[in-house]
């Protein structure tokens, strides 16, 4: 149906009413975050390989390591969201992002590169947690998956972005980048502490140290089986995607002769079709329970990635790159609210925390499995492999999405 330019800006005026205020703040700085960001993490791993001139696996431990400690501060960052608050946490993991980014740009060792890389990685975890229970906070149940796709969608507009012209600006200076990415970060710290408010409402006394020394934080949420059944399998759907954003651009510079400037249009593919396609793909997506889409996502993400095995020009790698993206537009956005869902509101941090632990695990252990299947066995089989896991993943997930249907409990999963 073609909407008249008149019809259109009645419809964004709907949602934009539909949301509030701070809503569109956060969303505001997240695209000029994801814009500046995105200028230098799709070349990340190319780049470092280049200074240090070691083997792929060897180089991909870095961000390994630097995923690994996000594992920790994961579950702390929880705690310290319902604690503290959601804001404090947020602007915390920006700050760290953009100290990051600057003291990357001077890096020459690999030790002066893992020392960036661990903070941020421990940092990374916080800003999720505390975004996605702030949105809980301020956001209705039945708003929730057009809100959560509201933000990816901004998200992936500064993505659009970044590494189009990152690519132009590296073929010059990697440096520029690294300034473009840390001055996005602390633009977007600086929105965080002047105009967002914080929205976790105290009715507990502050324990913190308690609740880490006696893991009485996520007792609750441990015992929660299904839901951990959920998040494990999960984890292992994870690593296929995350594997291909880690390891794409090294593969197809080095066995490909594709330049950065190049490969910086398939990040970008992915941004436009989260900015354009995804809010469709969600209202699609709702008319499916939660679990069966969420299955679903994961579905096509293996797919995508296990494509990459039989491509061999930039086109062939842009369609995986399509493909790969439709499952990151059903899963991303229906995981988010049904986890949110599923959270009492005094524990949303903490369910938050161990959700997104599973893509930590999963990011921390994706380029050394990647590394591996590409350095013990072929370069495709980081593919193969990673369509495999997906496969199982997607298969745990269509089973606990026929073991019951209520809408805030996973019990019946296990």
């Amino acid at each position: 149906m073609n909407l008249k330019p008149s019809e259109m800006l009645e419809k964004a005026k709907t949602v934009y009413k539909t949301y509030p205020s701070q809503f569109w703040i956060v969303a505001f700085g997240v695209l000029l975050s994801s814009a500046g960001s995105s200028m230098i993490w799709p070349f990340q791993l190319i780049y470092i390989s280049k200074i240090l001139t070691l083997p792929i696996s060897s180089v991909a431990t870095l961000i390994s390591i630097g995923s690994l400690t996000g594992l920790a501060a994961s579950l702390v960052g929880g705690t310290i969201a319902d604690r503290f608050g959601r804001k404090w946490i947020m602007f915390f993991s920006t700050a760290v992002n953009a100290v990051g980014y600057l003291l990357m740009s001077s890096a020459r060792t690999y030790v002066g590169f893992l020392l960036p890389m661990a903070i941020m990685g421990a940092a990374m975890p916080f800003y999720a947690v505390g975004s996605d229970a702030m949105m809980a906070d301020i956001i209705p149940s039945e708003k929730r998956t057009g809100a959560f796709a509201i933000l990816r969608m901004m998200n992936n507009a500064g993505i659009a972005i970044g590494p189009a012209i990152g690519g132009m600006i590296i073929a010059k200076s990697y440096n520029i980048a690294f300034n473009f990415a840390t001055a996005g970060m602390i633009l977007y710290s600086i929105i965080l502490l002047t105009s967002v408010h914080e929205t976790l409402q105290k009715n507990a006394p502050v324990t913190i140290i308690s609740d880490i020394k006696n893991s009485t934080g996520y007792q609750r949420v441990l015992q929660d089986k299904g839901f951990i059944v959920f998040v494990l399998i999960v984890t292992i759907g994870m690593i296929a995607p995350l594997m291909m954003w880690t390891l794409l651009a090294v593969y197809m510079n080095r066995y490909f002769g594709i330049p950065e400037s190049l490969y910086g249009w398939l990040p970008v593919t992915n941004a436009l079709m989260c900015v354009f396609v995804q809010y469709p793909v969600t209202m699609l997506s709702v008319k499916l329970k939660p679990k069966t889409a969420i299955a679903l996502g994961m579905l096509v993400y293996a797919l995508g990635v296990g494509s990459v095995a039989i491509m061999s020009s930039f086109w062939g790698f842009w369609l995986s790159m399509v493909i790969m993206s439709m499952g990151e537009l059903i899963l991303v956005p229906t995981g988010s609210k049904f986890v949110a869902d599923l959270a009492p509101s005094d524990m949303r941090g903490r369910y938050m925390s161990v959700y997104w632990l599973s893509w930590g695990i999963a990011r921390s252990i994706s380029p050394m499995v990647g590394g591996y299947f590409h350095d013990m066995i072929a370069p495709q089989a980081i593919w193969w492999g990673g369509l495999m896991l997906g496969l199982i993943s997607t298969l745990g997930l269509f089973i606990i999405s026929r073991r019951g249907d209520r809408k805030l409990t996973f019990e019946e999963a296990v």
